[in-house]
């Protein structure tokens, strides 16, 4: 295992995304277009939720792209996200990527963009984070276990912010245990710099960009039923938990 896969381990859970994005549309949407895509994994849940799926994983980074598994049902496009004319019926920046836009005027015309690349009806997913926690330098640190007495213990590093801009510094530092075997250290495996933004602005920027209408959801689904249907709620006000993260919706007509 390496980086990619001790991200996947800690921060993804695809198949639940996918099903709750899948919800989102409300109808019956064949095709999911993941930009910032990383090694796919959301593109890869959507997939596992039926033969019938298609996904397109967009990202700029040739190695990475070249990690995910081949599939007839899944095309890597390797290109700037603002380059990419793939039509869908939903696109997807999850895991923050919306924050790597600094100003207004680039965060508008990337929502521009990924709602011109919107079939009728479809959807834009974004997820965003804030709360106190998010306002101070912090570490927050979990541990997974990986299987034959492995332990993954994971750390979300902020190490920064300027309150007059929003731009935060992160880092996600990995280390493994494993019995009678020397730790093994990963430190800054990941970093990013990203302007921080709030959930008005993003809304207000999904409105100038054409929107028709946007929402806030907290849970990846309000509950599932026998048949393994995802049912979704939009939180109201005074509902977000007091340190949160939040997918923003977009509806375009």
């Amino acid at each position: 295992m390496d980086k990619f896969d001790y991200y996947e381990a800690s921060v993804t859970s695809a198949g639940q995304l996918a099903a709750f994005i899948r919800a989102l549309h409300g109808r019956e949407p064949r095709v999911l277009r993941e930009d910032f895509s990383g090694t796919a994994a959301l593109s890869r849940g959507w997939l596992g939720l039926g033969r019938e799926m298609r996904a397109v994983a967009v990202d700029s980074d040739a190695p990475t792209l070249a990690r995910i598994p081949r599939s007839a049902r899944l095309t890597k496009r390797r290109t700037d996200v603002l380059k990419a004319t793939d039509r869908a019926d939903i696109v997807a920046a999850t895991n923050f990527p919306v924050c790597y836009w600094h100003t207004r005027a680039s965060l508008v015309r990337y929502l521009r963009h990924a709602r011109a690349c919107l079939n009728k009806g479809g959807v834009f997913v974004a997820d965003l984070y804030g709360g106190p926690l998010a306002l101070v330098p912090s570490r927050r640190s979990k541990r997974i276990a990986l299987g034959r007495g492995r332990v993954l213990h994971y750390t979300w590093h902020q190490r920064s912010i300027d309150p007059l801009t929003m731009r935060v510094r992160n880092s996600i530092h990995f280390r493994v245990t494993a019995p009678g075997r020397a730790p093994e250290v990963i430190k800054d495996a990941f970093t990013y710099d990203w302007r921080l933004w709030s959930i008005p602005e993003l809304r207000d920027a999904m409105e100038e960009a054409g929107f028709r209408s946007t929402e806030v959801h907290d849970r990846l689904g309000a509950a599932i039923d026998h048949e393994g249907n995802v049912y979704v709620r939009a939180v109201e006000e005074h509902e977000l938990d007091r340190d949160w993260v939040a997918y923003v919706v977009a509806r375009r007509d």
